[in-house]
């Protein structure tokens, strides 16, 4: 297995457009169903830690329901206010059937290692390549749990 823990969601349990928020291993996730990819964020607003779970998606972005901060789910990157360097941490993802694998890194503060494309804040985004997948996963965790 690599350094990463992956955890397995049923995809089913995140309707489109909407996100989900997921506890694992101390860390709160924020995962959304853009309707053809998922795509996996850390839950808290670089702002004032607003729930972007519970935000609007728009497009690949999410807009914080606290302040409206808007925030790329690709890279993780503050678009809205411009000029933010603030960011979150994006983690890669790949669907497997019904399940999404999420990689997250295996200590807190450390990037994932893999990193299929990085954003400002040197961070892994995106989804992996199909027939890329990583190694069975550490946890099941469902979505509404």
């Amino acid at each position: 297995m690599s350094a990463d823990l992956l955890v397995r969601v049923s995809s089913g349990d995140i309707p489109p457009r909407e996100g989900r928020a997921l506890v694992v291993g101390g860390r709160e996730i924020a995962v959304f169903n853009l309707g053809t990819r998922f795509l996996a964020i850390d839950n808290r607003c670089p702002h004032r830690g607003g729930p972007l779970s519970d935000g609007i998606v728009s497009g690949s972005a999410v807009v914080c329901p606290l302040h409206a901060w808007k925030i790329n789910l690709e890279s993780g990157a503050v678009e809205r206010p411009a000029g933010q360097a603030a960011c979150v941490r994006s983690y890669l993802t790949h669907t497997d059937g019904d399940f999404l694998l999420i990689e997250l890194a295996a200590h807190a503060g450390d990037p994932p290692t893999v990193a299929a494309s990085m954003h400002p804040c040197g961070r892994a985004a995106g989804s992996r390549a199909p027939g890329s997948a990583p190694d069975e996963p550490a946890a099941v965790v469902h979505a509404n749990a």
